[in-house]
């Protein structure tokens, strides 16, 4: 059976003179075209799944997958709205987190000017992680992102777990993001830590209303935040280059090589993010064209963003650097002075939004994904097609993000908690994204080799968790124990 069907294209509204080859010469590039890119598959494409091909008539566009041999059947649906420039803003946005405010000064703190070293290794490590990801959003763009991933590979169970594990891990992560922004609004302002709540209430409620207008609103307001954000960093890179000294280096790793994988393990936090635009894949316009390369730029800037800002941390700074509870001020400062900390807090602000925007979008399609696949209650499938806004979805992650900064606030355990248990959260989904890739993906090609190094780095994580591997164990058996609940419900 072939793997792709000629697709007729529509007729000309301009008439064709009788004996005109122009009709004639249309279907026979069409059928040759098919009969090449069957050949092609049966050569290339992988026994588990083939390759997406599209026909776009200008209106509407026709994915035809083949799975396990057989073409599935096409499905038509609207293109998406987002641009190259949109989803490497996103990439950027979710990534560069609000990491960048403290991390160098504890690295440094650790590792001394080695942790330099660390910064780079962790740079290197994610170009197999984003690849991975953005190979396989390529090839699967669909709303359920690592989770459709995970259920192509080892079946439902598996991506209810893995889409879980994401899904719950955004109300958590998006208090703890949003009372790092706060805090500096407390600091510029003279505020305590009822200004850092409301503040992070404000921030959450931005984001959530952001998001309700759907992902072409949020994919502009990202492209704001994200230059605005990348000018910031460059301009207390720069205005502290004049200070920079290369006497600061020594000694190189006052605390010995082993401190390097110690800060190496707490940079993770600054590099993940890399699947959460997965879940927007079939927002891209051409997705198989556009994710990539978002992601190729998206890697780019973070690494080369991350790196200047880390050795600006240990060349201007110097011994002073681990000290330093707000290192970005601190380079601002030696740059341009006193206006240091209005700066500093505009940049952990717009940090923090871009972040959790990044997060939110991906998360609220992922749950109506979820609940059209029967893994979350139906209700929540409003909004999982192509250009739909997933209200539902979008509502339950700020309602329960607000509850999560609620409990915050009533027990006075404050954020550090709930970094922990979205950390857990996340490389679960690493490890089973990572698991699925290797198998869904064509051996042998760079996408493949890629996902094999991001495994064993996920399971290197996962052996290293710790205790706080409990939170993403207990939403797994919540998750196993749902799907088997409902299934029966839904098949009766």
């Amino acid at each position: 059976m072939p793997l792709i069907a000629a697709v007729r294209p529509a007729p000309s509204r301009r008439k064709i003179k009788r004996g005109h080859p122009q009709k004639k010469t249309r279907s026979t590039i069409i059928a040759a075209a098919a009969s090449v890119a069957n050949r092609v598959c049966r050569m290339h494409a992988p026994t588990d799944a083939g390759p997406i091909y599209e026909y776009d008539n200008g209106d509407t566009r026709m994915n035809v997958t083949a799975e396990h041999g057989a073409p599935a059947a096409a499905q038509s649906h609207h293109a998406g709205s987002l641009t190259i420039v949109q989803g490497t803003a996103l990439y950027v946005g979710a990534v560069l987190g609000t990491g960048v405010i403290a991390l160098p000064a504890l690295a440094a703190e650790i590792a001394g000017p080695a942790s330099l070293v660390a910064w780079a290794a962790l740079v290197l490590l994610s170009v197999p992680l984003a690849a991975t990801f953005a190979a396989l959003g390529a090839r699967y763009p669909d709303a359920g992102g690592v989770s459709t991933y995970v259920r192509n590979a080892f079946g439902p169970r598996a991506a209810a777990v893995v889409g879980w594990c994401f899904y719950f891990a955004v109300p958590a992560g998006a208090p703890a993001a949003a009372m790092f922004g706060g805090a500096y609004v407390a600091s510029v302002t003279g505020g305590g830590h009822t200004t850092v709540v409301v503040a992070a209430a404000v921030l959450i409620a931005i984001v959530a209303a952001a998001n309700a207008f759907g992902v072409t609103v949020s994919g502009r307001m990202q492209l704001v935040l994200s230059a605005l954000l990348v000018a910031l960093l460059l301009a207390a890179v720069l205005a502290s280059a004049p200070h920079a000294r290369t006497a600061n280096l020594h000694p190189f790793a006052p605390h010995g090589w082993l401190a390097v994988g110690q800060a190496a393990a707490l940079l993770v936090w600054s590099f993940a993010g890399w699947e959460a635009i997965t879940h927007l894949a079939a927002e891209f316009r051409h997705p198989a064209r556009d994710l990539p390369r978002s992601t190729g730029i998206a890697v780019a800037v973070v690494g080369l963003l991350y790196l200047s800002v880390a050795a600006a941390s240990v060349l201007v700074l110097g011994p002073t650097a681990g000290a330093s509870g707000a290192p970005l001020a601190e380079l601002i400062a030696r740059g341009i002075g006193a206006r240091a900390q209005w700066l500093a807090t505009a940049a952990a602000l717009l940090l923090t939004l871009g972040t959790m925007n990044a997060y939110f979008a991906g998360a609220a399609k992922l749950g109506a994904a979820l609940g059209r696949d029967g893994a979350l209650p139906a209700w929540l499938a409003h909004g999982s097609q192509t250009g739909g806004v997933p209200r539902r979805s979008l509502a339950l992650i700020a309602v329960l993000a607000g509850c999560a900064l609620g409990a915050t606030v009533a027990t006075g355990m404050g954020p550090k908690p709930l970094v922990l248990a979205t950390s857990g959260n996340f490389v679960m989904v690493y490890l089973l994204g990572a698991a699925a890739a290797a198998k869904l993906l064509p051996r042998g090609a760079f996408a493949h080799r890629c996902s094999l190094v991001a495994f064993v780095t996920a399971a290197m994580l996962f052996a290293t968790s710790g205790w706080y591997l409990l939170w993403p164990l207990l939403v797994t058996a919540a998750a196993l124990a749902y799907t088997r609940i409902s299934r029966p419900a839904q098949s009766q």
